[in-house]
């Protein structure tokens, strides 16, 4: 048996983990795994996808980079009889199969929830994902969820709502700068949809010396969101537990192959389709619980995420009684 996975990057530390965790588990259950990575280029994907259809695969994994251009790769695999499992984005427009990823509406109310809770007054900061992901704009459905009522008692205003593209820094740092200097500099929190984007917006606040004052959320606990949020420059981060998200991808695609029967928990409309879905729960993390989560998991190590504080700053446990990652 063999799996075809195309994802968009392999550049975020956080997608290093989904492709570890993948093969392990799919090659516990007997199949081989080809892994191709597009680097955020469209062309790149659809042409690696279908050199995977050549090869023979016996089901197609994808994580779009757009999801709607990538609906050609599933016309593609149809063609050849091929499924396609939609891993983490969904792809638009198309007759997928299967979808696996978290509750991603869910992860954009906790983010606003989080703020809001802490923060119930002032001027919002929205930097959202690549614009062309569709994750991005469920993250922002889930913050706007949570922020419309408190925009229409007029408790909080949207000075600047932006997108970053591919969710790089340094676009997010370019956005966040710009409505900084708009807002003259009065700003109360900064909805960030994911680390990267949150670390652009805090190096934006650190120029003008706000950062720590600002709250900023986060998602994907990657080290450098932790790091910040010990330190106290990042409010929280959004853990999904890649573990399960990938070690289920790897499940439901062998599963597939073999044309076995699925028990999805939701199903996510895409345009085309209600598309069968397994959707897992996010958690939050903050200082408070940072050990008894992405640490405990094994995801990030005790001593990587509290490396850059002094040592009467950190946790009151012993970093070797903590979980470290192989």
């Amino acid at each position: 048996m063999r799996i075809g996975v195309a994802f968009d990057s392999l550049e975020l530390e956080r997608w290093q983990h989904d492709r570890d965790q993948f093969v392990k588990r799919a090659r516990e259950l007997g199949a081989d795994v080809v892994v191709r990575a597009a680097n955020g280029n469209d062309a790149l994907q659809v042409q690696q996808a279908e050199n995977l259809l050549t090869q023979g695969v016996d089901v197609l994994v994808v994580t779009p980079h757009n999801g709607e251009i990538a609906a050609s790769i599933v016309d593609s695999a149809k063609r050849g009889n091929v499924p396609v499992l939609a891993y983490d984005r969904l792809v638009r427009d198309s007759d997928v199969d299967f979808y696996v990823s978290f509750d991603n509406v869910k992860v954009g109310e906790m983010q606003a929830r989080y703020l809001l809770d802490r923060v119930p007054k002032g001027n919002y900061i929205l930097i959202g994902g690549s614009p062309t992901d569709n994750n991005a704009h469920m993250f922002r459905q889930g913050q706007m969820n949570v922020l419309t009522p408190a925009i229409e008692r007029g408790d909080i205003h949207i000075v600047a709502d932006r997108w970053a593209k591919d969710w790089l820094p340094s676009e997010a740092l370019r956005e966040t700068e710009s409505a900084l200097a708009e807002a003259g500099n009065h700003v109360a929190a900064i909805v960030a949809s994911n680390d990267s984007t949150a670390g652009g917006a805090i190096q934006a606040l650190q120029e003008q010396g706000l950062a720590g004052k600002v709250v900023v959320s986060g998602q994907d606990a990657d080290l450098a969101g932790c790091q910040r949020v010990v330190a106290g420059t990042q409010a929280m981060t959004i853990y999904k537990p890649i573990a399960p998200l990938a070690s289920r991808g790897a499940e439901l695609a062998v599963r597939l192959a073999r044309h076995e029967p699925l028990q999805p928990n939701a199903k996510v409309n895409n345009g085309y389709k209600d598309v069968p879905a397994i959707l897992l729960e996010p958690v939050v993390v903050d200082k408070s619980n940072m050990v008894e989560t992405v640490i405990a998991d094994g995801f990030v190590r005790l001593q990587d995420v509290y490396r850059n504080l002094p040592p009467d700053q950190w946790p009151k446990v012993a970093a070797n009684n903590a979980t470290t990652r192989p």
